[in-house]
């Protein structure tokens, strides 16, 4: 078992079980909205608007897709490292994700093409029981920072 974590760790992530019901992706995105809040006003790494928007968009196509593929319960996990959000989501399904190729003509099924266009980082795992996608976010919006396609966590 991991100790907990002390409380400047504590404030640094977030985490809700969501039970697979029609208020889950409303929830997870106020859930990463008031996380990122929270930071930006206890004094912790600056938050840029458009972070918080970008997380919400992310945490949004990532429980659609737990919730469209996987039955029971997901988990979602935030946590700040670095100059970035990690965003976690687990569900029951094993198969992992895959990218589509880029079709214009194509009707939905784009949300994977827009979390890894937005992402610093993206990587999906398998667990003992399904499955985990963590994905990178930048805090702020320096030049340095702005995301040019997903890389490898």
């Amino acid at each position: 078992m991991e100790p907990d974590p002390a409380p400047d760790e504590r404030r640094l992530q977030a985490g809700v079980a969501l039970v697979g019901d029609g208020t889950d992706i409303a929830r997870a995105r106020h859930v990463a909205a008031d996380f990122l809040s929270r930071v930006r006003e206890d004094d912790g790494p600056p938050v840029s608007r458009r972070a918080i928007d970008v997380t919400q968009l992310v945490v949004s196509e990532l429980v659609t897709n737990a919730r469209k593929y996987a039955p029971g319960p997901i988990l979602l996990d935030l946590r700040i490292s670095g100059g970035t959000v990690e965003v976690a989501v687990w569900d029951s399904d094993p198969v992992l994700p895959l990218a589509r190729a880029a079709d214009a003509g194509r009707v939905g099924q784009h949300g994977l093409e827009i979390v890894m266009a937005v992402a610093q980082g993206f990587e999906a795992r398998r667990e003992p029981v399904g499955k985990r996608i963590t994905v990178r976010i930048a805090l702020t919006d320096e030049p340095d920072d702005a995301a040019s396609g997903a890389r490898p966590l």
